[in-house]
């Protein structure tokens, strides 16, 4: 599996309140070969240290449960009725650090965003606005959507995407991990193309670079590593202003035989 990631505080941000979390499995045995990875990024709120405090918890809290129900042991046994499917695993998993970000972190908050990849399929969950893109030489496509209060004023026609990109409450979240109630949480799932790859990003990359560079970055670059740092400086060529963090996977194309029985 290829994988590419960074985090950088930017240019306008006295420190970092993002999180990354890159796990990558390699298994081999009874089901044949099985690429796993497990791609988490938070981007925290609420001021010096709860922000960033918010934002490990989270993005740990999730992978821990994430690791402990799915992948340790690794899965190489047929699944029980009993046990959860991949979106109820990744809901509980963000349950469980919306419990410990209200317990230990009160008035921080944080965007939350996981990608479990099986192979060439990818298994998204979702809260605030940090981005999930497939990206290919032809462009972006978001998969994710934005929680915030501008993207409802667009979805009601109050507003225009790039009214939007200008508003002063662009960043403005009425979901995100951390607030109080039940957390409803976004889940997704697609295949990740044989040229193309899966892309995670704070809004610290697409406020600041158009879908279509980064879409040409990550196509005409030599590594996705080097797709990761070219991005960061192209961000902060244009400000910086928030901080920036990527992750970008690209599985090589395996059987898909095997995998059905892993996915509930």
């Amino acid at each position: 599996m290829r994988l590419g990631w960074a985090t950088d505080v930017g240019r306008q941000r006295s420190h970092n309140e993002d999180t990354v979390l890159v796990i990558e499995l390699e298994q081999a045995g009874y089901h044949g070969a099985l690429l796993t990875a497990l791609l988490v990024l938070a981007d925290g709120m609420g001021g010096h240290l709860a922000g960033e405090v918010a934002s490990t918890l989270a993005a740990r809290a999730a992978a821990r449960h994430i690791l402990h129900t799915y992948l340790t042991p690794l899965p190489l046994h047929e699944r029980s009725a009993s046990e959860p499917s991949l979106k109820e695993l990744l809901m509980e998993a963000f349950q469980r650090a919306n419990e410990l970000v209200i317990e230990r972190v009160p008035g921080g908050g944080t965007t939350l965003l996981c990608a479990l990849i099986l192979g060439n399929r990818a298994y998204i969950a979702n809260v605030g606005d940090s981005r999930a893109y497939l990206v290919s030489s032809t462009g972006c496509s978001q998969i994710t959507r934005d929680h915030s209060i501008v993207d409802i004023m667009v979805e009601l026609g109050q507003m225009t995407v790039e009214e939007r990109a200008h508003h002063p409450q662009r960043n403005i979240l009425y979901r995100a991990v951390g607030q109080k109630g039940p957390l409803e949480v976004d889940t997704f799932f697609c295949h990740i193309p044989a040229e193309g790859a899966l892309l995670l990003c704070s809004d610290g990359l697409w406020e600041m670079v158009s879908e279509e560079e980064i879409a040409h970055v990550v196509s005409t670059s030599s590594s996705l590593q080097e797709a990761c740092d070219v991005l960061v400086e192209k961000a902060n060529q244009a400000g910086g202003k928030d901080n920036i963090s990527i992750i970008i996977a690209a599985p090589p194309e395996i059987p898909e035989t095997g995998l059905n029985s892993l996915e509930g």
